[in-house]
């Protein structure tokens, strides 16, 4: 056995694992409209791709407005906030006050989406406007609701071109990751991955 090896600790499956190390995700801010017609935003780090083609999908709870939300209406928003906009995901995950509101949310600037009935976090770097496709339940507690993009908006200075470097794109266009279990990331130096000759997705 390697040093390596023999330096690694069992943490058994009896209990979940994820507050034991770090793993680095994204953080995404998804909106739902109530419904009493207004709109909800909420932070998720367990959001990523469905795929190549164009399909999103994030874990949430079945007794979370956004999973009953997105459920019902047949459509979610997506916003990547910038590294500047930490605190606005913060503000986004404030609990609810009595009679379910979250004052908390009229702190956040938003504008509407074009293709879906919804909001997007302004100044954020990318959005996604999504109509709900298929949500599975039962992974423990929690549900994986995907969607299917009908609209991505990307702002300029973040979007990858021919003319441009993609290690500039990033430093001049930092990324916001969420590192958790509670912590945070400002991505700004990358480096090209060292594929093998001959690779394809």
């Amino acid at each position: 056995m390697s040093e390596a090896q023999s330096n690694l600790i069992s943490l058994g499956a009896d209990f979940p694992v994820w507050d034991r190390f770090f793993q680095v995700f994204p953080l995404v801010i998804v909106g739902t409209r109530e419904i009493d017609g207004t709109f909800d935003l909420a932070p998720k780090h367990m959001a990523m791709a469905m795929g190549w083609e164009n399909h999103f999908g994030f874990v949430c709870c079945p007794t979370h407005g956004t999973y009953v939300n997105a459920r019902r209406e047949g459509a979610f928003t997506v916003s990547y906030p910038r590294p500047s906009q930490v605190l606005l995901a913060s503000l986004a995950a404030a609990p609810r006050c009595e009679g379910d509101s979250k004052p908390s949310l009229a702190l956040l600037e938003t504008r509407p989406a074009t293709r879906v009935d919804g909001v997007l976090l302004a100044d954020a770097y990318l959005h996604f406007e999504c109509e709900t496709d298929r949500v599975i339940d039962d992974f423990g507690k929690n549900s994986l609701i995907t969607g299917r993009i009908v609209e991505a908006l990307v702002a300029e200075e973040a979007i990858r071109r021919a003319d441009k470097d993609d290690e500039q794109v990033i430093f001049r266009a930092p990324l916001l990751a969420y590192v958790a279990p509670g912590r945070y990331a400002e991505i700004s130096e990358t480096f090209a991955f060292p594929f093998h000759a001959g690779f394809s997705r």
